[in-house]
C-alpha cells in the first residue's frame, strides 16, 4: 500500500480548502501574467485553483497527472531537478508540506536548482507545518524526516541564500482530517483575524539574495 493509500488519501475537504485560499489569499500574490510552478504537486490541490499564464506541477508520484486541471503542465520527477525550466522562467514557485518529507541536502539542492529559474519578480512560497506549534502530531507522518519551525526555516534559506520577505509563524491548522466541518467563509475569517487558534503550519515567502 503506497503513502497516497494510507496517509494521503483522497479527500473532497482538501479542494474545498484550497479553492477558499485561492480566493481569499492566494489571488492577490499569485501573478495573473506570470508562469507557477508547485513542487510536489500531489493531487494539484493548489495548482488545479491558479489563474495564471502558465501553471506547472511537479512530483515525483507516477499517478499525480490524472488529477490535474485542464491545461496544467504535469512533470513527472523530483524537485531537485528543475532543468526542464528555462532560467528566469518562473514567477511563483510553490512547496505545500513537502520540504519536512525530503532530506536536508536535497532541500539545499532545490534551493540551488531553482535560484537561476526564477524571474526578477520570482519568489519561493513555503507552506507546511511549524515544529514549534505541532511537535506532538509532527511525526505521525512516517514520512517526516526534517524538523523546521519559522526560526529554523528562516535561517537555514538564509543560509543557502534566500531571504524571507513574508513570515506567518501561524498560518492555518495542521490538517483537514477532522470531523469539523469545512466553510470557505470560516477559512476566509480565519485568514483575516489576528488570532489563530489551532495554527500549526506555517507560510514563509523568500527570495534570492541579489
Amino acid at each position: 500500500m503506497s503513502y497516497h493509500e494510507s496517509r494521503l488519501t483522497p479527500d473532497a475537504k482538501r479542494d474545498i480548502v484550497w479553492q477558499a485560499l485561492w480566493r481569499f489569499y492566494f489571488k492577490r500574490i499569485v501573478p495573473a501574467d506570470g508562469c507557477v510552478l508547485d513542487l510536489g504537486a500531489g493531487y494539484g490541490s493548489f495548482i488545479n485553483q491558479v489563474v495564471a499564464k502558465r501553471r506547472i506541477a511537479l512530483d515525483v508520484w507516477p499517478d499525480f497527472a490524472r488529477h490535474l486541471a485542464p491545461g496544467v503542465e504535469a512533470v513527472a520527477g523530483p524537485v531537485t531537478d528543475l532543468d526542464f525550466l528555462a532560467d528566469g522562467s518562473v514567477d511563483f514557485a510553490f512547496a505545500s508540506n513537502l520540504f519536512e518529507h525530503i532530506p536536508q541536502q536535497d532541500f539545499t539542492r532545490v534551493l540551488d536548482a531553482l535560484r537561476p529559474k526564477l524571474s526578477a519578480r520570482g519568489s519561493l512560497n513555503i507552506l507546511q507545518p511549524n515544529y514549534r506549534y505541532a511537535f506532538r502530531e509532527y511525526f505521525d507522518d512516517y514520512t517526516h524526516v526534517a524538523i523546521y519551525s519559522h526560526v529554523s526555516l528562516v535561517d537555514f534559506l538564509l543560509a543557502n541564500g534566500y531571504e524571507a520577505t513574508l513570515v506567518v509563524p501561524r498560518f492555518l491548522p495542521l490538517t483537514v482530517k477532522s470531523r469539523m466541518p469545512v466553510s470557505p467563509w470560516l477559512i476566509a475569517a480565519y485568514l483575516a483575524s489576528p488570532i489563530k487558534p489551532l495554527g500549526k503550519q506555517m507560510f514563509i515567502r523568500a527570495t534570492p539574495r541579489r
